[in-house]
């Protein structure tokens, strides 16, 4: 195996508490785009940093698998240690956590329930909820919008689409900061502690799998409750990995690029007066905004043949680290790419993603993102960090525990 050469584990999570480590990716970027990274196991994985490196295997789902049985879609091996890393046995393979053909069958089902003609109306839903939310800042006075706007916002979205209560948003908040938070003590607390709250979640998702099977509606809950894949009706533990996918997927991403993107405007307030100028900006915006956040910051593969990727020989059943917020600071694909420019247009980042596996809910992500800062380019005439936040722990979300801010309003 290739000697290492002296750059930070990037599998490990203190790296991320103080800062996204923008400036080692840089370095990988220039020096080593596929760079062998040890584990303290024996093991490692090769990092990619690359654009083009990273999209290449993206399309290549037969050469990478993400599927569970090769170790799944995070640098720690989710048949060995369960989906959350928390060695459950209860919850099934999500789909994400499977390759073509049977992966393309579960998108089927569930791509169409995102569908413009599905979701007719939730823009003018998500616009009240939002305003409503926004309307309970203190604005000029510093408030911590994570709880205030950036959590319950997307959450708000997802209890609509499952058809839940809508004060579920904050029992969904815990579980999926637990979920992700594998290496963070806040979200972690003890083993027994991660016990009662998967056994609390499983015993909620069981009685809303039995609600939906009795009386199917037209919600996401029902979708996954009641697909069935090569003829067969997806069994429960099916459901609950899917289930605990939907959860992450639609509160991460589009929670933290909101947070990370109010501190951009605070940080370049001459690019919020480019938004509150010309509204029309926000449309491609919402990408840069992504791009930016990169709130998502990896996904693993597994190599299933000796391969090569950038001039570098992969052995079959090495891990591949595809390092998206790398990716996304490109300089051959983004210019001057730690600057965050509203103006960039239409982007094709990957902070959704690329290939087989972008994501589903990409667009609805970027409809919250649009409407939250157009209502607030009506409200806030700037905004002022007014203490440094608090990250994850984490290698996966590039995610905000708080954030402190004082909306000047207009």
């Amino acid at each position: 195996m290739t000697v290492a050469i002296a750059f930070p584990d990037l599998k490990d999570p203190d790296l991320y508490v103080e800062q996204a480590p923008h400036e080692v990716f840089r370095r990988l970027r220039q020096e080593h785009p596929v760079y062998w990274n040890p584990e303290e196991d024996g093991g490692g994985f090769w990092a990619l940093t690359r654009y083009a490196d990273i999209v290449e295997v993206s399309k290549r789902p037969d050469l990478f698998s993400s599927a569970h049985e090769n170790g799944g879609h995070r640098i720690f091996n989710e048949n060995e240690v369960g989906l959350t890393g928390a060695g459950e046995s209860a919850i099934g393979v999500p789909f994400i956590s499977l390759d073509p053909p049977l992966h393309n069958n579960y998108r089927k089902f569930i791509m169409p329930a995102l569908s413009p003609n599905r979701l007719a109306g939730i823009e003018e839903r998500i616009a009240a909820r939002c305003a409503d939310l926004i309307g309970k800042i203190p604005l000029g006075e510093a408030a911590d919008v994570v709880p205030l706007l950036s959590a319950p916002l997307p959450l708000l979205t997802l209890v609509e689409l499952f058809d839940l209560p809508p004060d579920m948003w904050v029992k969904l908040y815990d579980w999926t900061n637990a979920f992700v938070g594998e290496d963070d003590p806040e979200f972690r607390q003890s083993p027994e502690a991660m016990g009662a709250i998967m056994s609390e979640f499983i015993t909620f998702s069981q009685q809303l799998f039995e609600e939906r099977r009795g009386k199917p509606g037209t919600d996401l809950a029902t979708l996954l409750a009641t697909m069935e894949v090569n003829g067969e009706s997806v069994p429960f533990r099916e459901f609950l990995g899917n289930f605990i996918l939907a959860l992450v997927g639609a509160n991460e991403t589009t929670r933290n690029s909101l947070s990370h993107t109010i501190c951009a405007f605070a940080d370049n307030p001459g690019e919020w007066d480019r938004i509150r100028a010309d509204r029309d900006l926000l449309k491609t915006a919402v990408r840069e905004m992504v791009r930016h956040a990169s709130p998502v910051m990896h996904m693993r593969r597994t190599a299933t043949a000796d391969t090569e990727i950038g001039g570098q020989a992969i052995a079959r059943g090495d891990k591949v680290v595809m390092w998206y917020i790398a990716a996304n600071r490109d300089e051959t694909v983004f210019p001057d790419p730690d600057r965050f420019d509203v103006g960039r247009g239409n982007i094709q980042h990957l902070g959704f993603g690329a290939g087989q596996h972008v994501c589903v809910g990409s667009r609805l992500a970027e409809m919250q993102l649009r409407v939250a800062f157009g209502l607030l380019a009506d409200k806030v005439e700037r905004f002022e960090v007014t203490a440094t936040p608090r990250r994850f722990r984490s290698n996966f979300i590039n995610g905000l525990k708080n954030l402190d801010v004082r909306m000047v309003p207009v």
